[in-house]
Order: structure tokens, then C-alpha cells, then sequence
């Protein structure tokens, strides 16, 4: 038959993995930056803390991811990140030390790891490589990690055009 185009992607057997559902939703994520609460952004009091922490508004970080850090270069007791942090827990979805980026790279990373290996056992990966959401390095670092061990490929891009990752040896 000739004339009769065949798409060989389509016949391959890829699977086309995009990680854009594991990256969280900007609205989920809040920080909570102790610097506001130190003395001079130097210094932290802990009386002058533990008011300060009462007088909180709380309610704006129910249901969200919060990243707990402090911005200013100051020495902080480990005491105050849990004393914020047990006023989180209540409200949060989850309470992380680092700063935002860190609390993104953490939650793709999480997201990834609870990828059902067993779906992808002895199948041909490629991990989309273009779209119109920003991924961190972190989320292909750890989608390699967690599937190279049961792949029987992986690769990188889309299935018309990719890079080679790992292959499984014969």
C-alpha cells in the first residue's frame, strides 16, 4: 500500500511521561520568613517572638505548603523554627524548612517518588523535555532516580526526537 502513512511514534510502544502535574500550583505554596520577627533583622527575643507569634494571622496558611525559613543572615535557636512550626501544623498542608524554591524542588521530588514503579516496569520512557511550565532540574533528576532501576529505557524529549538516558542492558 503505498501512499499509506504509518506512524511509527504511535507504534513504539513509548510512553511519554510529563512531569507538569507533579509541579505544585503557586497559589499552595506560602512562606513563612521569621526576619519580620527578629530585633533589627539580627537578634531574636524570645518573649518579643512568642508575642509576636500569638499575634499572627494564622488563617493564610490553612491548606498550603509552607516553606519556613529566615531571610536575614542571623543566627536562629532551633527552638524558634519549631515554636513556628507547631503553629503551622494545625493549619498547613505541610511545613518545610527552605525557602520557597526548596519547598518546590521537595514537593516535585515527593510527587515523583510515589510514581507507581511497577507501571513503568521494562517500558520505554520519555520524559517530555518542552512545554509551557517551568521544571526544575530537581524533578528530571528525581524521576531518573526512581525509574532507571525498573526501565527498560529512558529518555529525554519528545518521541519523534529524543536523547538517550539510560538503556537497559541485555
Amino acid at each position: 500500500m503505498e501512499g499509506v502513512i504509518v506512524n511509527k511514534v504511535a507504534q513504539s510502544g513509548i510512553i511519554t511521561l510529563d512531569l507538569t502535574p507533579y509541579i505544585p500550583v503557586e497559589a499552595d505554596i506560602a512562606v513563612f520568613d521569621l526576619k519580620p520577627f527578629l530585633f533589627r533583622e539580627m537578634i531574636l527575643r524570645e518573649k518579643d517572638y512568642r508575642t509576636a507569634l500569638t499575634e499572627q494571622e494564622w488563617e493564610l496558611f490553612r491548606d498550603k505548603h509552607v516553606a519556613l525559613y529566615c531571610s536575614a543572615d542571623a543566627i536562629i535557636p532551633l527552638w524558634a523554627y519549631m515554636l513556628a512550626a507547631s503553629y503551622l501544623q494545625p493549619l498547613a498542608a505541610s511545613v518545610y524548612f527552605g525557602d520557597a524554591g526548596a519547598l518546590k524542588d521537595h514537593l516535585v521530588t515527593t510527587a515523583i517518588q510515589a510514581l507507581p514503579q511497577e507501571e513503568y516496569r521494562d517500558k520505554r520512557i520519555v520524559v517530555k523535555g518542552c512545554g509551557d511550565v517551568s521544571i526544575p532540574a530537581s524533578a528530571y533528576i528525581a524521576v531518573t532516580a526512581h525509574l532507571r532501576p525498573v526501565v527498560k529505557s529512558l529518555m529525554y524529549g519528545e518521541p519523534c526526537s529524543t536523547v538517550p538516558v539510560y538503556k537497559q542492558p541485555k
